[in-house]
């Protein structure tokens, strides 16, 4: 949550600040006091679980409600104070769209001239600069971190170099998966990678062909006795490298 901002009207308190999306929540005691809502505790109960939260507003205040803006309607329909409908006004025409546009409300009462209003602006822009250099700062951070995972995932879905189940267990043990050969085969096999029974044992199943995770070399081995068989090795594709290990490492990539 942001720093708290106080607004007034007419002369009542209402305290606001907004989460790290951006989206308002206000201080329900100064709500419910606007909308003569006496009994608080029984108007919130009514409220939904992602309308209603609390927050420590910091020092004697300690920890408060507070509601989010349909939460705040939803208190506004309760309350049988002429003023509520044009509390409600001051709120979706004043209020949220100066938040939402400036990161700050510019309250300004009949004795402000324009060089105090001029203040109020640029303090408001100067704290709007830093929360938006903030988050630049911390999506720069994010694309560092991640930039070097999709080049890899781009080079190997690109490539046509296979790899073997065993090389392939050896990828996802380095993503964080506790994994040998043996035991990806038997994984493969109950997902439906690979047959699991008689002369298709282990080898790459219609569904995971379609899917190009595999391909399928066959090396031809004579005998000593003349007769020749056919071996058919499995070999995981550049996107089945990807694919495996977006599916088994999810956080790992």
């Amino acid at each position: 949550m942001n720093s708290i901002q106080r607004f007034d009207f007419k002369g009542a308190a209402l305290r606001t600040l907004t989460d790290e999306a951006g989206e308002p929540w206000f201080v329900a005691k100064d709500v419910c006091d606007i909308l003569a809502l006496s009994n608080a505790t029984v108007a919130l109960q009514s409220l939904d679980d992602d309308e209603l939260t609390k927050f420590n507003l910091g020092g004697q205040h300690g920890e408060a409600n507070i509601i989010s803006e349909p939460g705040l309607y939803r208190l506004v329909m309760k309350s049988r104070k002429p003023e509520a409908k044009e509390f409600q006004r001051w709120v979706t025409h004043e209020v949220l769209p100066q938040i939402r546009r400036t990161g700050g409300y510019i309250p300004t009462n009949d004795t402000d001239d324009d060089m105090t209003i001029l203040a109020k602006a640029v303090m408001i822009g100067q704290r709007t600069m830093e929360e938006q250099k903030r988050k630049i700062a911390a999506q720069s951070e994010r694309i560092k971190t991640l930039e070097p995972k999709a080049r890899f995932a781009d080079a190997v879905s690109a490539s046509d170099g296979t790899c073997l189940i065993g090389e392939l267990a050896k990828m996802l043990r380095q993503n964080g998966m506790d994994i040998g050969q043996n035991r990806l085969f038997q994984i493969l096999r109950d997902d439906g990678f690979l047959g699991k029974t008689g002369s298709n044992r282990n080898v790459p199943t219609q569904k995971a062909m379609d899917m190009r995770l595999f391909k399928i070399k066959e090396t031809a081995i004579e005998h000593s006795d003349g007769h020749v068989t056919i071996n058919r090795t499995p070999k995981v594709t550049g996107k089945g490298q990807t694919y495996f290990i977006g599916r088994y490492c999810p956080h790992g990539q």
